[in-house]
């Protein structure tokens, strides 16, 4: 669609969205960005990667705003940007929007699903599905800023959850696949394969949560964590043997299964609500690599940009710290120190 064009992605890090681990590290994802053709890449800090659908869109495409960006391309379910924006301002510019989601929280149903129901009421419009979610909160971002980014959606021609492996499949197939050993040569580019090896899977993770569980007095301070659930949480610990089993065992019509993932996450690497009340605003642009596409674009706008560009990790600063640590929880299982060093290198100049 853009072959001219300068392609930017903002990517999230060794963690996802959904309060999972990145089953390859981010470094591994940055050359395969650049192989696929990506001019430049820039990190969505830890602080808005793992949160919700809203807070994330806040972090990626106030990063893309501050880039210049004209155009933001994301995949869509229903392939619908005109009902996508009518959504979204639903729920910025109607005044009944937030009185009926309180009304549908009160009987029981969870925020998603009361968000929802609250749509279709005002508008006879459904949006349930995971990418079209994620497109409603990038235009909420875009509208409610006043950002001069053009939303843009393609057509997702296949289930967010489908199992199956496929010539297009989806995130979860392929990676279900390689936690099972399977083939997965048809489902990825061949510049993929050689980087998935070492892989990181949520249960690699399970004794590290269940100790940093056991050994914690207070797990409602951690961000995500609503008051009351961290005393389930210690509860139930030792009644699971996985990080899978402990999800499902605190899943309830309330907490969906991404909103616990998220919790435990938060929990784990120590990401508290104070740090995130504090940690709000995107601070810095942090660019993970570049084409020489990218390296000329970014020379072109630089000097209308207001925040800092870093091309290397600094200290003293609270964001770069929390991914620094963040990085070091991800890299215990595999016993290396490749991950904390690889933070500290120039990858600008890599070549690949």
């Amino acid at each position: 669609m853009y072959k001219d064009d300068t392609i930017i992605l903002i990517l999230s890090g060794n963690y996802t969205e959904r309060g999972d681990f990145s089953i390859i590290d981010k470094w591994k994802k940055v050359e395969i960005a650049k192989k696929a053709g990506i001019d430049l890449i820039v990190e969505l800090p830890f602080v808005f990667a793992t949160q919700s659908a809203d807070i994330f869109s806040y972090g990626a495409v106030t990063l893309l705003e501050k880039l210049k960006v004209e155009k933001l391309v994301f995949g869509s379910e229903s392939d619908n940007i005109d009902d996508l924006i009518t959504i979204a301002k639903c729920q910025i510019e109607n005044p009944d929007f937030d009185k009926l989601v309180k009304v549908y929280s009160k009987f029981g149903y969870n925020y998603p699903t009361a968000i929802n129901n609250s749509i279709y009421d005002l508008t006879g419009k459904k949006v349930d599905t995971p990418n079209d979610l994620l497109g409603v909160s990038y235009i909420k971002t875009i509208i409610e800023n006043n950002y001069s980014i053009k939303p843009i959606c393609i057509k997702r021609t296949n289930d967010y959850h489908d199992t199956n492996l496929d010539e297009i499949s989806s995130g979860t197939s392929i990676r279900e696949a390689l936690k099972e050993n399977k083939d997965v040569l048809n489902s990825v580019p061949d510049f993929v394969l050689p980087y998935l090896n070492d892989l990181h899977f949520k249960d690699d993770y399970f004794s590290l949560l269940k100790y940093k569980i056991i050994s914690e007095k207070d797990l409602n301070i951690y961000q995500t964590v609503d008051e009351g659930i961290g005393e389930k949480i210690k509860k139930v610990i030792n009644e699971v043997n996985s990080y899978e089993e402990l999800i499902d065992k605190l899943k309830t019509k309330r907490y969906t299964y991404n909103k616990i993932s998220r919790m435990l996450l938060h929990i784990l690497v120590g990401f508290t609500k104070d740090m995130a009340s504090s940690m709000k605003d995107i601070e810095y642009i942090r660019i993970l690599g570049f084409s020489k596409k990218g390296q000329t674009y970014l020379n072109k706008v630089k000097k209308d940009i207001d925040l800092d560009i870093l091309s290397k990790f600094v200290r003293n600063n609270k964001f770069l710290e929390l991914e620094l640590k963040a990085t070091m929880i991800y890299s215990l299982p595999t016993n290396s120190n490749y991950l904390y060093e690889e933070e500290y290198k120039n990858h600008l100049g890599k070549d690949v």
